[in-house]
Formats: structure tokens, sequence, C-alpha cells
């Protein structure tokens, strides 16, 4: 998604073995979803981005509020919404994607627990409806070259912190390999304190998933473990993996 007053980019699609991809304009694939199985997570970085799933009982899931800032092809939303069974709202500058999620991507309709608001997200989480009632926000919001987050700064992400909800959390997709990424870390630190911050190692492709939680916790590597199986088991995510590569940013 591009967050900005300037023209809404092109929305073009693409095929290859099976999966359906999102461009805004550009090669750049912006979002992906396997044509066979439209409402689980193809891309690693965007399955990474529900780690927040690690840090809340699971049978306490279903009724929480996801939001996404920037929709893509929906992979997100369409998670929460149809395999979790969360309330669900996205934020997107640009109407032509939420029509092409909706036409190419099955991104449901809208119904009570699922909302798309075009909007700008920069001003639209600022909103008071919004303060405190969110348990898990994705954020990944990128231009139509991909090549860094369009909106990046300390108070933007304390902005973020404002939308959770005591154990919620906050997950970014961060580039790994990129100069930005330790201005990006710093910048998700001080406003949520060091504490607070997890990080993923880079994927293949050089996304690196940041989660900062609104309340710092550490829960022990057992019990992330046993959490990390009872989210593989109940929806298939490869959560044991991720440990391997999942750490708290201070020691």
């Amino acid at each position: 998604m591009k967050s900005s007053a300037s023209q809404p980019s092109e929305v073009n699609l693409s095929e290859h073995d099976g999966v359906r991809h999102l461009h805004l304009g550009t090669e750049w694939v912006q979002g992906s979803m396997r044509i066979d199985a439209p409402f689980d997570i193809e891309l690693e970085y965007v399955q990474r981005m529900m780690a927040w799933l690690l840090f809340v009982p699971p049978a306490s899931v279903a009724g929480r509020h996801a939001m996404q800032l920037g929709l893509g092809a929906g992979a997100i939303t369409k998670f929460c919404h149809k395999r979790l069974r969360m309330t669900c709202t996205a934020i997107e500058l640009n109407p032509r994607v939420a029509d092409v999620c909706r036409a190419w991507f099955k991104l449901p309709a809208e119904d009570e627990r699922l909302r798309v608001v075009i909007a700008d997200a920069a001003a639209e989480i600022r909103r008071d409806e919004w303060l405190g009632t969110v348990d898990a926000l994705a954020v990944d919001l990128y231009d139509d070259e991909a090549a860094a987050p369009v909106l990046d700064s300390a108070a933007f992400y304390a902005d973020c912190r404002r939308l959770l909800t005591e154990d919620g959390s906050m997950t970014v997709n961060l580039f790994g390999r990129s100069a930005s990424f330790e201005r990006s870390l710093a910048r998700i630190a001080e406003a949520f304190g060091e504490r607070a911050v997890w990080a993923f190692k880079p994927t293949r492709e050089g996304n690196a998933v940041v989660l900062a939680q609104r309340t710092p916790t550490r829960p022990k590597r057992a019990a992330l473990q046993a959490q990390a199986e009872a989210v593989q088991a109940r929806w298939g995510l490869p959560a044991s993996k991720w440990l391997r590569v999942f750490k708290p940013i201070e020691k």
C-alpha cells in the first residue's frame, strides 16, 4: 500500500505455478495467494507476521480484533477472518486494491466481523475509535518500488502502540538486509521500549519481521516451544521453525 496523497497506483496481476500475485504498477510482488488454498498464507514473511500468536492462548484468539495497515493481497485479513475467526479491519489507501482483492483474491464481503477502510493509515490510526482496541496489528506499508517503508517514524510507531490492547502486539515487515533496518528497529524500540521488541532473521528474500508488544513479556523457552506447537497444530503455521530465527532484541 502507498500511503500518501499521490495518484493511486495501477494494480496488476500475474500467475505462476498456481500462485496469483499482486503488483502495483511494477514487477515487485505486493501480495500472493495460492489459488487452490485462498485462505492460507502463502509467503513466508507474511506467515511470520502472525508471530503474535506465540503470546496469546490459542483458545482466546477468536473474537479478538486484528488490524492490517496496507491491504496488499489481503492474506493476513483473510486468515484472521476465516481461520482465526477474529474481527478484522483493513486500512488501505488505494480503493482499486480493495476492489482487486475482492474480485481476484477471495477477500470476503464486509460484514459484522470484516471492515475495509479506504484511508491514509497515518491519519486513520489516530482516530479515537481505534485506540486501545487492536489485539494484533500488522504493518506492511511499502511504495510501488517496495524500497522502504512509507511510514517509519518513532511517532508513527507510537501511534501504533496506542492502538493496542494491553496484551496486543504489532508486527512490521522490514527489509532486513537494507541499511534502513537498524534505523527502523531503533524507532520501534524508541516507541515501545527495547524490552518489548522481538525480531526474526531475514527470509531468503530479505524480509525481516519485527514484533513489538504493548506490554513486554519474556516467556521461558519451553513455554514458547509449547505455544508454537499448539499454533502449528491448530492453524498449520510453521511456528516451531520460527523459534530458531526469532529472538528478543534485548538480552
